[in-house]
Protein backbone atom coordinates (compact mmCIF):
# COMPACT_ATOMS: atom_id res chain seq x y z
CA UNK A 1 0.00 0.00 0.00
CA UNK A 2 3.02 2.46 0.77
CA UNK A 3 4.25 1.92 -2.59
CA UNK A 4 0.87 2.85 -4.49
CA UNK A 5 0.36 5.94 -2.50
CA UNK A 6 4.35 6.93 -3.12
CA UNK A 7 3.67 6.29 -6.92
CA UNK A 8 0.34 8.47 -6.56
CA UNK A 9 1.96 10.98 -4.90
CA UNK A 10 4.83 11.07 -7.76
CA UNK A 11 1.76 11.18 -10.52
CA UNK A 12 0.35 14.29 -8.80
CA UNK A 13 3.80 15.98 -8.65
CA UNK A 14 4.90 15.57 -11.93
CA UNK A 15 1.30 16.72 -13.42
CA UNK A 16 1.74 19.93 -11.22
CA UNK A 17 5.03 20.03 -12.89
CA UNK A 18 3.57 19.64 -16.09
CA UNK A 19 1.18 22.41 -16.00
CA UNK A 20 3.56 24.76 -14.80
CA UNK A 21 6.06 23.88 -17.66
CA UNK A 22 2.88 23.78 -20.00
CA UNK A 23 1.72 27.74 -18.55
CA UNK A 24 5.33 28.77 -19.17
CA UNK A 25 6.08 27.52 -22.56
CA UNK A 26 1.90 28.51 -24.00
CA UNK A 27 1.78 31.37 -21.87
CA UNK A 28 -1.82 30.68 -21.99
CA UNK A 29 -2.35 30.02 -25.57
CA UNK A 30 -3.25 26.23 -25.41
CA UNK A 31 -5.47 23.84 -22.77
CA UNK A 32 -2.89 22.07 -21.82
CA UNK A 33 -1.93 23.60 -18.95
CA UNK A 34 -6.06 23.14 -18.07
CA UNK A 35 -5.37 19.30 -18.52
CA UNK A 36 -2.85 18.95 -16.42
CA UNK A 37 -4.47 20.04 -13.72
CA UNK A 38 -7.53 18.39 -14.55
CA UNK A 39 -5.31 15.30 -14.05
CA UNK A 40 -3.90 16.60 -10.74
CA UNK A 41 -7.42 16.89 -9.17
CA UNK A 42 -8.39 13.20 -10.79
CA UNK A 43 -5.15 11.95 -9.15
CA UNK A 44 -5.95 13.38 -6.07
CA UNK A 45 -9.64 12.49 -5.95
CA UNK A 46 -8.32 8.79 -6.63
CA UNK A 47 -6.04 8.70 -3.96
CA UNK A 48 -8.29 9.66 -0.97
CA UNK A 49 -11.55 7.40 -2.66
CA UNK A 50 -8.73 4.79 -2.33
CA UNK A 51 -7.05 5.32 0.92
CA UNK A 52 -11.02 5.34 2.38
CA UNK A 53 -11.52 2.19 0.43
CA UNK A 54 -8.52 0.76 1.87
CA UNK A 55 -9.05 2.03 5.25
CA UNK A 56 -12.56 0.12 5.03
CA UNK A 57 -11.30 -2.98 3.62
CA UNK A 58 -8.68 -3.36 7.00
CA UNK A 59 -5.59 -2.88 4.54
CA UNK A 60 -4.22 0.35 6.28
CA UNK A 61 -4.67 1.07 10.50
CA UNK A 62 -5.29 4.34 11.82
CA UNK A 63 -1.69 4.68 14.27
CA UNK A 64 -2.56 7.44 15.76
CA UNK A 65 0.08 10.67 17.09
CA UNK A 66 2.86 9.01 18.80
Amino acid sequence: MKIIVAIAFILIIGSLASALLFLMRDRGRSNRTVQALTMRVGFSVALFLLLLLAYKLGWIQPTGIR
